[in-house]
């Protein structure tokens, strides 16, 4: 790899080396699909799982897929990326977009349309011998998605770093669940990552972009806010529901 990957060890794969050592995420003969929107957080993930593969104790596979949503994005950067890293990639085409936004004009799309991209990626993985699903959350959205719980749904909850789909036959992982946001953006810079625009038309009208601006907010007024949150699950809510697969 010619990026200067190891300039980021403290703040990218120290926490990823952690959170697979804490929860077990990668193991020995794992075959590991990277649900890669384009993004900068599964772009991040994908280029970061190459670089584990030489560095980590355990021999494991890597593959790629995009789920297509019917808007003409322009993969050609992320198969040079892959060819680079020498990790397969696929396409599947699929008309999400148009159907949760045109036909079915949904009111409140981000479910819908989360439920049928995993549904997407999920049966990729299986049909093509992946026993794990990669996916690129990171510190952020773990506090994100706990205060979406709490102010919304009136429990305490997040996702987690694994968790086993018995209906697809795989585990899904988070390998960047200890991985702040600004570090992401960060890296992604250094390393000359391509990023593809997000072309969907809720991006930056969700809720979880509210959250993410109240959550900056009261980071300002208290430093340290995401790293106290983060402990609170990590010593809370992981602890009491989790157990190493």
């Amino acid at each position: 790899m010619k990026r200067n990957w190891r300039a980021l060890n403290k703040e990218l794969f120290a926490p990823m080396r952690r959170a697979s050592r804490d929860y077990g995420l990668i193991q020995e003969g794992d075959r590991i699909c990277v649900g890669l929107s384009g993004g900068k957080d599964s772009t991040l993930l994908l280029y970061s799982l190459a670089v584990l593969q030489r560095t980590l104790p355990v021999d494991f596979q890597v593959k790629a897929m995009s789920v297509d949503m019917g808007w003409e994005n322009d993969y050609s950067s992320h198969k040079r990326l892959c060819a680079e890293l020498d990790i397969p990639f696929d396409i599947v085409e699929t008309n999400i977009g148009p159907i949760v936004f045109e036909e079915r004009k949904e009111k409140n799309p981000c479910s819908l349309c989360a439920r049928m991209r995993r549904g997407a990626v999920n049966n990729w993985a299986a049909e093509n011998d992946c026993n794990k699903v990669a996916l690129g959350h990171h510190l952020d959205d773990v506090i994100e998605t706990l205060l979406m719980s709490l102010f919304y749904e009136g429990r305490l909850h997040t996702f987690a770093p694994y968790a086993y789909l018995s209906r697809a036959d795989v585990t899904v992982i988070r390998p960047l669940i200890f991985v702040k946001e600004a570090d992401i953006q960060r890296a992604v810079k250094k390393l000359d990552l391509p990023v593809m625009h997000n072309a969907c038309p809720a991006d930056g009208f969700t809720q979880r972009s509210k959250e993410k601006e109240l959550i900056t907010t009261l980071s300002k007024e208290n430093p340290g806010l995401r790293d106290r949150m983060m402990h609170a699950v990590t010593a809370g809510l992981w602890t009491d529901h989790l157990t190493m697969p």
